[in-house]
């Protein structure tokens, strides 16, 4: 995140300034945003994931890249731009996910990272770096929930300020159509493609805690 810098001695006196803006100041917002993140539970083809506003409007889709040797989902906006790839890295003990900018799996396009906080769980918690802190001694986001219920709340740094949340909902069409419906908060200034990557791979850690 521009702006921010580390140092192996302590961590910023701030969790992060605002705008929160990881992936584009674009996705920043002075207000509120309300998203509806839709996962396709019978879907078998790419866009298993489609992200809309209160309206309805599409806003990203997550397209899974078939035949890799890796995990990798690539969000995309709703002109069908890739803004983010995310891949899962092999034998990693604590399910460490990559993201990176567009299509790129290289590292110097590296935005963030996330992990579980400790191998044994009983509530979800997993850990967010940003590229530029390589110590990983502190994370700059984390983010808690249960799986159970479906529903996570992510925060900035170690502190108790809430940039997101997210609650399963639960409807008679979704359930006929076969597919989960999750409803976001994401807070004024926090950007919220983000946010909606951090969600798809607490789905991605969802399924290798179901398997």
């Amino acid at each position: 995140m521009a702006g921010m810098s580390y140092s192996n001695d302590q961590p910023p006196t701030t969790a992060a300034a605002l705008p929160l803006a990881v992936v584009s100041p674009q996705f920043c917002a002075s207000y509120p945003i309300d998203l509806t993140i839709i996962r396709k539970v019978l879907s078998l083809s790419d866009g298993s994931f489609e992200v809309v506003d209160v309206n309805g409007n599409l806003l990203f889709k997550i397209k899974e890249k078939l035949f890799s040797l890796h995990d990798q989902h690539i969000l995309i906006d709703a002109a069908g731009h890739p803004l983010v790839t995310f891949q899962q890295k092999v034998m990693s003990v604590h399910g460490r996910w990559k993201v990176f900018r567009g299509e790129s799996t290289e590292e110097k396009d590296l935005i963030f990272t996330v992990k579980r906080s400790s191998l044994l769980q009983l509530k979800t918690k997993l850990d967010v770096y940003l590229a530029a802190n390589t110590a990983e001694e502190y994370c700059d986001f984390k983010i808690e929930g249960s799986w159970l219920e479906r529903s996570c709340v992510i925060y900035a740094g170690n502190s108790n300020n809430i940039i997101a949340q997210m609650h399963k909902r639960h409807t008679a069409q979704s359930i006929l159509l076969g597919k989960d419906t999750y409803g976001v908060t994401v807070y004024p200034n926090v950007d919220y493609a983000f946010i909606v990557a951090i969600i798809v791979i607490l789905q991605e850690f969802n399924k290798s805690s179901e398997a």
